[in-house]
C-alpha cells in the first residue's frame, strides 16, 4: 500500500481519497480496471492512472468479459470505446465501486484510535445515570469516541454480542457461557419495594421468607433480574406468586406505588414517591454486573481502550 501523505500529523483529505481509491482497487480490482479504462477510452492512459502493468490491465479485461460471455469494448488499438453491453455494465460497476469505497470509510472511521466508534449495550436500569456517567468520564481523555448504545435485557444483549452488533455490553448476571469472556465489575444491593401505606412500610430491614404471601410485580422471564428474585425467593423458601410481568424496573417501581404488589429492585437513580424501600436481611441480596465481550474477538483501538476504561472502575462502577 502506498504510504499515505501526512499534514501537521493528520492525513490530508486528497490522501484520504487516494488511500480509499486503492484499497478499493485491492478489494475489486477487476471492476477497478474495468471502470478505469472506460473513463479513459485508453488501455495505456488508464493503465499509468490505475498504477498497473498494461498487460496486466489488458490480460483482465479479456478475462472479465469472457467471464461475462459479452464484450464490454470495441478495440481500436489502443483506443477502446464501451459497447452497449459496457454501457450497462459500467453504470452498475461505478455504483458498486461507491459503495466499496464508503464501506471502507466507514469501518476505518469507527476503528480510528481517536474518533471510532464503540457498539455498547447495557441494561434498562443503568441508562439514567450510570452509563452517562461512565461516558462522561472516559470522554474525558477520549472526547471524540462515539458510542451507539443499545439498551436492553440479557438475555437479548448476549445474542447481539454473539451476533457482532455490540462490541461490550453491561449485564447482570455475569454471564458463564461458551464464546464470551465476561469480568465482573460491581455489584448493587436489591430492595424489597413496598407502598408507602403497606403492612410493612414501617420496617427499615426485613427477612425476604416474611413477604412469602405476598403479590410480586417482576420483570418477564429471561431478565436477569428476574432470574435473581426467582432465586432469591427460593433461598427464602418461597416460589414468589407473581401478579405483574413487566420490561422496566422503573414501571414496577409504579405498580408497587399503586399498590399491586410488591419488587426486588436495584436502588432507584431519583427516589420515588409512594412506596418505601427495604434492606434485605438474612441472606445475600445483591445482583453482580459484568462486563462482556466475544472471545477471541480482535478489538478495534477505541473499544480496546473503553474495555481497559471499564475494568480499571471494578468496584466503582456505580454511583454510591
Amino acid at each position: 500500500m502506498q504510504h499515505q501523505q501526512r499534514s501537521g500529523g493528520r492525513l490530508s483529505q486528497n490522501s484520504d481519497t487516494e488511500d480509499t481509491a486503492h484499497i478499493v482497487r485491492l478489494l475489486a480490482p477487476r471492476l477497478a480496471y474495468f471502470a478505469g479504462a472506460a473513463r479513459t477510452e485508453h488501455v495505456t492512459r488508464a493503465a499509468q492512472e490505475l498504477e498497473v502493468p498494461q498487460s496486466t490491465l489488458s490480460r483482465a479485461l479479456v478475462r472479465l468479459e469472457r467471464d461475462l460471455g459479452v464484450e464490454l469494448f470495441a478495440r481500436h488499438g489502443r483506443t477502446v470505446s464501451l459497447t452497449p453491453a459496457g454501457r450497462t455494465f459500467l453504470a452498475s460497476a461505478e455504483r458498486a465501486l461507491s459503495e466499496v469505497g464508503k464501506a471502507v470509510e466507514s469501518v476505518r472511521a469507527d476503528a480510528d484510535p481517536t474518533s471510532g466508534k464503540v457498539a455498547f449495550g447495557f441494561l434498562h436500569t443503568m441508562g439514567s445515570e450510570t452509563v452517562p456517567g461512565l461516558i462522561r468520564a472516559f470522554r474525558a481523555d477520549h472526547p471524540r469516541i462515539r458510542f451507539s448504545l443499545v439498551q436492553n435485557y440479557g438475555e437479548a444483549m448476549l445474542d447481539r454480542l454473539r451476533a457482532g452488533e455490540l462490541d461490550l455490553c453491561l449485564t447482570s448476571p455475569v454471564p458463564d457461557a461458551p464464546g464470551l469472556v465476561a469480568r465482573r465489575l460491581d455489584e448493587q444491593r436489591l430492595r424489597l419495594v413496598v407502598p408507602d401505606d403497606h403492612r410493612l412500610a414501617t420496617r427499615k430491614r426485613i427477612r425476604l421468607a416474611e413477604a412469602a404471601d405476598e403479590a410480586f410485580v417482576t420483570l418477564e422471564p429471561g431478565y436477569g433480574l428476574r432470574r435473581i428474585t426467582d432465586d432469591l425467593c427460593a433461598e427464602a423458601g418461597f416460589r414468589p406468586r407473581v401478579a405483574f410481568e413487566g420490561e422496566e424496573a422503573e414501571t414496577l417501581r409504579g405498580l408497587v406505588a399503586a399498590g399491586l404488589g410488591v419488587a426486588l429492585l436495584p436502588p432507584p437513580a431519583v427516589a420515588r414517591p409512594g412506596v418505601v424501600e427495604l434492606t434485605v436481611t438474612g441472606q445475600r441480596a445483591v445482583r453482580e454486573i459484568g462486563v462482556a465481550w466475544l472471545e477471541g474477538h480482535p478489538d478495534t483501538a477505541p473499544v480496546a481502550a473503553f474495555k481497559k476504561f471499564l475494568l480499571g472502575r471494578r468496584g466503582r462502577l456505580l454511583p454510591e
